[in-house]
């Protein structure tokens, strides 16, 4: 009878001492905060990216079909002049695909390409994102300079821009996608130290498609 006694209390305190360590456990164990994103695309709709435009919206819509429904999208369109022409749901592709069709249209009364306004007010949206969504900003089209000087991309003074928006910011990423590799090679040189290798994407028409998988994970998923 002593000899159950014991054992029952041996038994007794090994599942105590169980019980304790794995309360310990999971007192430890971090669940992972899921933090919406605030992407901002930037898509050139300008004459000289016409003929890539129709398979560029088309990217756009299927790297929105890759994000969570809770992430928000915003969708800047840049020719001779740069402005918003959708804000919702990252999931909403009938509103996406409309506002896509209607705004990005050829029209042969503009000239230019407005990446320097554009990418303005991407980074003006990014920062008005902060501690709410984790912010990126998706550039697509081919970087081209054309037309009016000061609406372009200021490669002078753009790296500095960025750089007082990413120490407000740590966790804002870039993607490049579709332009030139000498282009591509220019937003490297520029901005690679500033972003690191893990926040800034940068991707030619051939290998696009792979790219999203590094957008992804440079949100954070």
């Amino acid at each position: 009878m002593d000899r159950r006694i014991i054992k029952l209390g041996i038994v007794l305190v090994l599942g105590l001492v169980v019980i304790i360590l794995l309360i310990n456990v999971l007192k430890n164990i971090k669940i992972d905060e899921f933090h919406p994103a605030s992407v901002i695309f930037v898509i050139d709709a300008s004459a000289s990216n016409q003929a890539k435009l129709d398979e560029q919206k088309s990217y756009l819509k299927q790297l929105c079909k890759r994000l969570d429904p809770e992430d928000k999208v915003k969708i800047i369109r840049v020719s001779e002049d740069a402005y918003m022409i959708y804000e919702g749901n990252s999931h909403n592709s009938a509103g996406i695909s409309k506002s896509l069709d209607s705004f990005t249209q050829y029209n042969n009364k503009e000239y230019g390409t407005a990446y320097g306004d554009g990418l303005k007010k991407a980074l003006s949206f990014a920062i008005d994102a902060k501690g709410k969504y984790i912010p990126a900003i998706v550039v697509i089209g081919d970087l081209e300079n054309e037309g009016s000087q000061e609406k372009q991309i200021d490669w002078n003074n753009f790296p500095n821009e960025i750089k007082k928006v990413k120490e407000q910011i740590p966790e804002l990423a870039m993607m490049f996608v579709f332009a030139h590799p000498q282009k591509l090679d220019l937003v490297k040189t520029k901005l690679g130290k500033i972003f690191g290798e893990e926040k800034l994407i940068l991707s030619p028409e051939e290998n696009a498609d792979k790219a999203i998988k590094s957008f992804i994970y440079a949100l954070g998923r």
